[in-house]
């Protein structure tokens, strides 16, 4: 952060003056809420003449948003689609420029559970496929009985809670759903969730329906988990326990898609490695801003919230306080060149 804090001077209040003087809002990515709190928070204490805004309103929602002009950056858990590229309609963008994709927050996903007198459970791709397209109706079903060898499942009704809204973490779920169960999830990633059930808006929404229900699952990300009890995932042979260190480390291994613009930076997670040591339920959420903004003052804002967001400062922060898993030194070098590209 040091190029921002050139010729700054402490207030009153013990904040530090800067150049920069504005207010910019963001909204999206319910996942990112935590992340971007301390964020803003530290951003704002390090620049206080700057106030930055951010609605959690779900990563569709910010994506429209963002896209219409209402915000001047979105936080989304889906990069835009080549559909969203080709519109053509960013409002806040120089005519003929487009939306970029940096990756600022990775998480695992985690299945937290409220199950009486259930303290462990261990799930695979398959079961969690069955639990949420409803073929796997009962606690005591023969296929989660025989992965949780010593645990006494009851003979009830699973109460699965997905989200209500458009929802990037929805996406990430599902293409993992897709990715190794194709067969039994049968629809291909998307927002919107395709099967019918308890539905909440939001991550919160999904931990206070589970923890005040009965006999209930659902999926959030895992700064949201709290106190709730989480799945063990099978991944290759092994039934893992989530952790930033296995999120992070899916991330290295999985290729970026081809983009035009090569500060476009999107990652196709491999959601089928089996390799020690990885997570593959992970959530890889976005920054989108404008490659060129139409105004330059909001340019620099964003440029320079985005700079405090992937540097290396702003990840460790996001770790401590939101559970995230720092981006890797060579992922990270990639991220913060086309965050400065950015004008």
């Amino acid at each position: 952060m040091g190029a921002l804090l050139a010729g700054c001077a402490t207030n009153e209040a013990g904040q530090i003056e800067s150049d920069l003087v504005g207010t910019i809002n963001g909204a999206g990515s319910s996942a990112q809420s935590a992340a971007q709190d301390v964020w803003i928070s530290d951003f704002q204490q390090n620049n206080s003449r700057v106030t930055v805004n951010y609605e959690p309103s779900g990563s569709g929602a910010g994506r429209e948003q963002f896209i219409a002009g209402g915000v001047a950056f979105a936080g989304s858990d889906a990069a835009l689609s080549d559909d969203e590229l080709a519109s053509g309609e960013f409002a806040r963008c120089v005519d003929g420029t487009q939306g970029i994709n940096v990756p600022v927050y990775v998480s695992p996903l985690v299945l937290i559970f409220n199950v009486e007198g259930v303290e462990t459970l261990r799930l695979d791709a398959a079961a969690i496929a069955g639990i949420f397209s409803n073929t796997i109706t009962r606690w005591n079903d023969p296929a989660l009985v025989a992965l949780n060898e010593g645990v006494s499942l009851p003979d009830a009704a699973i109460t699965a809670v997905h989200r209500s809204d458009d929802s990037g973490t929805t996406k990430n779920f599902t293409d993992y759903l897709y990715a190794n169960e194709p067969e039994v999830w049968g629809n291909e990633a998307a927002d919107g969730f395709p099967f019918d059930g308890e539905a909440a808006q939001g991550n919160a929404g999904i931990v206070n329906a589970v923890a005040d229900g009965v006999n209930a699952i659902g999926y959030v990300d895992a700064s949201r988990a709290g106190d709730l009890a989480v799945a063990q995932l099978k991944v290759g042979d092994e039934f893992v326990t989530y952790s930033a260190d296995a999120a992070a480390a899916i991330l290295d291994e999985s290729p970026l898609v081809t983009r035009s613009n090569p500060n476009d930076i999107v990652v196709a997670v491999d959601r089928t490695s089996t390799a020690s040591g990885v997570y593959p339920l992970v959530l890889v959420s976005y920054l989108i801003a404008c490659q060129q903004y139409d105004d330059a003052d909001e340019a620099e804002l964003v440029r320079s919230y985005a700079e405090w967001v992937v540097s290396p400062e702003g990840q460790a922060l996001a770790a401590e306080e939101a559970g995230s898993a720092p981006l890797s030194d060579e992922f990270s070098a990639t991220v913060i060149a086309a965050v400065e590209s950015i004008s």
